[in-house]
């Protein structure tokens, strides 16, 4: 038997809630729950909700995108000049940034473009792989949530944010 569309799209819908609600992220400087849900290329859309969505995505699907009932977060890499994408900005409610690798600096310049040139005023979120002690300084940048990986103690990640008293460069926020 093969379901119809319609429960297909409530089972969908009710499998994003769970998996939002069953996720931690810093956001603020605090442990919160997670309220968005990433998307691949080939997920289907939800009806509601709040989705992150790759800018290949974006830029396939705008059209149907700039009619989704929810909140729009878009997913980049540090590879991405941020002009092209700089006048899209106040569409998405969150930006997240993802680190494939701990060392690719090139996210930390984005944050700070995004937050200082273009004046991102939405959540910025540090995706991938990002650690513990990575936190303080993209926090300085401009990154105000962080999704940390499932291997890490999140409660020990929040803690990153005492790890230094004395700066000797401005921040972002």
């Amino acid at each position: 038997m093969i379901p119809c569309a319609a429960w297909v799209v409530n089972h969908l819908n009710k499998l994003f809630t769970v998996e939002a609600m069953n996720r931690q992220i810093i956001k603020d400087q605090q442990i919160v729950n997670d309220t968005w849900v990433h998307l691949t290329d080939e997920d289907e859309l939800p009806n509601s909700g709040n989705i992150i969505i790759s800018l290949q995505r974006w830029q396939t699907q705008q059209e149907t995108l700039k009619e989704f009932a929810g909140q729009l977060g878009l997913k980049i890499t540090g590879d991405i000049e941020m002009q092209s994408i700089s006048k899209e900005l106040y569409r998405f409610a969150l930006v997240a940034i993802d680190f494939k690798e701990f060392k690719d600096g090139r996210g930390y310049s984005c944050a700070r473009l995004l937050r200082q040139r273009y004046d991102y005023e939405g959540e910025l979120r540090a995706t991938g792989n990002i650690l513990k002690d990575q936190i303080f300084y993209l926090h300085r940048c401009g990154f105000n949530a962080f999704e940390i990986d499932g291997d890490s103690d999140i409660r020990d990640a929040v803690k990153s944010f005492a790890d230094f008293t004395v700066t000797y460069q401005p921040a972002v926020i």
